[in-house]
């Protein structure tokens, strides 16, 4: 059945409307909606969502971008709720300092470590053998860009999951969601606490390495196959001591002396770019 035409499919909303007061909550926060939507903004963005077969919840446009319209919304079903805000409103709702005018509630589905150690079924995973598994773990990040970085490179290094360990920046933030690139809608990105997740990794029989700045096995000489989770500290701190101490190595990536220590999204894609590399060999 052919979908109606474009100008037919959207509705003009104001502030007060339930789906509009929706999306401006979860962009505020950082945080999934209580039905697991993620707001999310930018053609590319929504056009990552749709090539990830995520499920929409609502789209909305700027009026003033209703021309993108024409873009999008033929990626869609008919079904998804397509709103019309005025440009002042959607200025309001959607946080980006440069708004293309198009941002959209997708489902994105949750997983716990749980679920993600014991391989259940989940449309967010794909099925990796539990003996050769690779996984980052993240504590302590608070920089949107480094989470979603990382996020990406996990993506394109083969790691299963990224598992957010403790104080970090929301990984449902939207700008770790664009520094992500799309790839948050793919890898599974799982929250836990510290010594659940430092336990939980132990019963699994996964080996558990540390990142440092200065001090630690030069990251050529690690072992990077097999069952291994690696864990990235916060950007000023590292990882903490009592983390560091319940380690089976700790590696670090040669420098030079002047700089003090790499970006940790850097810092992650380089580990995981060796790992992969060992994991091809």
């Amino acid at each position: 059945m052919p979908h109606p035409p474009i100008s037919e499919r959207l509705r003009l909303a104001g502030k007060n409307n339930p789906l509009v007061k929706q999306l401006r909550r979860a962009f505020h926060r950082g945080e999934l909606t209580p039905e697991g939507d993620c707001a999310i903004e930018g053609v590319r963005i929504v056009e990552e969502a749709i090539r990830s077969g995520l499920k929409f919840r609502a789209v909305f446009f700027s009026q003033s971008a209703e021309t993108r319209a024409n873009r999008v919304l033929p990626q869609i079903g008919s079904h998804v709720e397509t709103l019309l805000l005025p440009d002042a409103l959607f200025s309001a709702v959607v946080p980006s300092e440069t708004p293309q005018g198009v941002a959209a509630l997708v489902n994105l589905p949750q997983l716990s470590l749980d679920d993600l150690l014991n391989r259940t079924a989940h449309p967010q995973v794909k099925l990796h053998e539990s003996h050769s598994a690779l996984y980052v773990v993240v504590v302590g990040l608070q920089d949107p860009g480094n989470l979603g970085t990382l996020i990406r490179s996990a993506e394109a290094f083969g790691a299963a999951a990224v598992i957010v360990a403790g104080p970090n920046v929301s990984p449902f933030n939207s700008k770790v969601v664009r520094a992500s690139a799309g790839s948050i809608f793919r890898v599974p990105v799982v929250p836990g606490e510290i010594p659940a997740a430092i336990s939980a990794l132990r019963k699994n029989g996964i080996r558990m390495l540390a990142t440092s700045s200065h001090k630690g096995a030069p990251l050529q000489q690690a072992k990077l196959t097999g069952a291994v989770a690696i864990f990235i500290g916060s950007e000023g701190g590292g990882l903490p001591r009592e983390v560091v101490n319940e380690m089976d190595e700790v590696v670090v990536i040669p420098h030079s002396d002047r700089v003090e220590s790499l970006n940790a999204g850097v810092a992650a894609s380089i580990i995981l770019y060796e790992a992969a590399r060992q994991r091809s060999s």
